[in-house]
């Protein structure tokens, strides 16, 4: 039960104040969720009310650990020079509530693929494990992740959780939320969906989306037409290349669901150029719910992703690797945020 309280605070005075063992102590104030939520909050406030502090340097001493997580970007191609993902620079903050709740610190740096990352990071002790962010071609990425893996390196990732094995793994049900974007557009009297996004190995979040986009056509007795999917990365101009190929194909349509929201606003401007009107002629639905999306004309339908239970789920996952916990690959529900893009007719 602990000892009685002398002089400086330490963590056996907060075990003994709360009934508990000096290492539940330890646990709780790290935010391991080994401990109850009710007795992490008991610890919490009884640390609080005796101004105790965490001595990160001890505690490293003691675990071996730099009490660190290194965060790593993809270059992605932008229109600005940031290079990130607009998605992802807005999962940013959600990893760092996550970290400073549980007293860690936080590097970030992009990813190259000729760059040694457990070298830099984890194995210069510079950091206990790694966070992904990106990835570019799956099939070229899954590569140095099956080299990390095999090197022991502790990470984890969001992407596809379905067709990935290495590391831990967090992401969105992509398939159920294809069958949403789906779902909403047969319901706005649509039947002639077009996909833009790649639908292959390459970019399986994408292949999962428009899965479940065709799901959701069948349901409705339509039969999904391959002639309507294009390739596209990530960005604007993908979009309006892949929306251009569309138009030009001369295939009927009366909606695009794009398999990002940059995606999306490429192909709506694409649209405006060839004098289709959204959402009288084509109804537009994306995928990520950036904040450009609330600011196209019209606003734009998408599917939001829970950002910030994502930055939860990626530390937390990555912390169960370090302690040698066990955790599943994790599995978040993507939310419809309808807007003007998708009016029903």
């Amino acid at each position: 039960m602990g000892r009685k309280p002398t002089g400086r605070p330490t963590s056996f005075d907060i075990a003994y104040a709360a009934g508990v063992s000096q290492p539940t102590v330890s646990r709780a104030l790290r935010g391991d969720r080994s401990v109850s939520a009710q007795t992490r909050a008991r610890i919490e406030q009884i640390a609080r009310d005796l101004n105790y502090t965490v001595d990160k340097n001890a505690s490293s001493l003691r675990s071996q650990r730099s009490n660190t997580i290194a965060l790593l970007f993809f270059e992605d191609p932008t229109p600005d020079e940031s290079m990130i993902n607009p998605f992802f620079l807005a999962m940013l903050g959600s990893i760092t509530r996550a970290c400073a709740d549980r007293g860690l610190d936080l590097l970030i740096s992009f990813q190259r693929m000729e760059d040694d990352w457990h070298v830099q990071y984890q194995d210069s002790h510079r950091a206990d494990g790694l966070i992904l962010l990106g990835y570019g071609d799956y099939t070229v990425y899954r590569k140095r992740l099956d080299q990390l893996e095999a090197q022991g390196t502790h990470f984890a990732r969001w992407g596809s959780v379905s067709s990935d094995s290495s590391g831990v793994t967090v992401g969105t049900d992509n398939v159920a939320a294809g069958r949403l974007a789906g779902r909403h557009l047969v319901e706005s009297g649509r039947k002639a969906v077009a996909f833009l996004g790649h639908a292959d190995e390459h970019y399986p979040e994408f292949a999962g989306r428009y899965g479940g986009l065709c799901e959701a056509l069948r349901e409705a007795g339509v039969e999904p037409d391959a002639a309507l999917q294009f390739d596209a990365i990530t960005t604007e101009e993908a979009g309006h290349a892949a929306a251009k190929q569309l138009i030009a194909g001369g295939q009927p349509f009366d909606a695009i669901f794009a398999a990002s929201d940059l995606i999306a606003i490429g192909a709506m401007r694409a649209l405006a150029e060839a004098g289709r009107k959204v959402p009288g002629d084509v109804a537009v639905v994306g995928f990520d719910d950036i904040p450009a999306a609330s600011l196209t004309t019209p606003p734009l339908t998408t599917v939001m992703q829970d950002i910030r239970g994502a930055g939860e789920a990626l530390v937390e996952a990555l912390l169960a690797q370090v302690e040698d916990r066990e955790l599943p690959p994790r599995k978040l529900p993507g939310r419809l945020i309808v807007r003007g893009s998708s009016a029903a007719r």
